[in-house]
């Protein structure tokens, strides 16, 4: 199993395992954020990925989207995959409103992270493993 970059062990609490991607929520409360990170050791970027990983990833990304787009009422998803700060491939699913802190522009540096209340960090856990405990492994 590869080890997740300890960054993002800093910034986020794993969630579960998808069969290719650790699914992980982000500790910034401002937006309903998760990430994906593929289990694999040395890969950067997309491409770099096997052409069945690919594609595992993108029905991983897209079963994510789906949901937090249905359970959130999100007006647009915004799915990144940028690595400047850490490089392990992680790929950011972000709920976004026309009334959140940075809309429309993009959320980095736009208002700085609001941690959750341990309560609400609980039950966003929660939440998100009920919407996936047939899809996690």
């Amino acid at each position: 199993m590869t080890e997740i970059h300890p960054q993002l062990l800093q910034d986020c609490v794993v969630i579960g395992r998808f069969p290719l991607c650790h699914l992980l929520l982000m500790k910034d409360a401002n937006y309903p954020w998760l990430i994906l990170v593929p289990d694999r050791d040395d890969i950067s970027e997309i491409f770099q990925l096997s052409p069945q990983d690919q594609q595992q990833l993108i029905r991983e990304s897209s079963q994510l989207a789906e949901i937090l787009a249905a359970k959130f009422q999100a007006d647009k998803i915004n799915i990144a995959a940028l690595g400047n700060m850490v490089p392990q491939l992680h790929i950011h699913h972000v709920v976004r409103y026309r009334d959140d802190l940075a809309w429309p522009a993009p959320i980095w540096g736009a208002v700085p992270a609001k941690p959750y209340a341990e309560s609400e960090l609980s039950e966003q856990i929660r939440k998100v493993k009920a919407w996936f405990h047939d899809g996690m492994v």
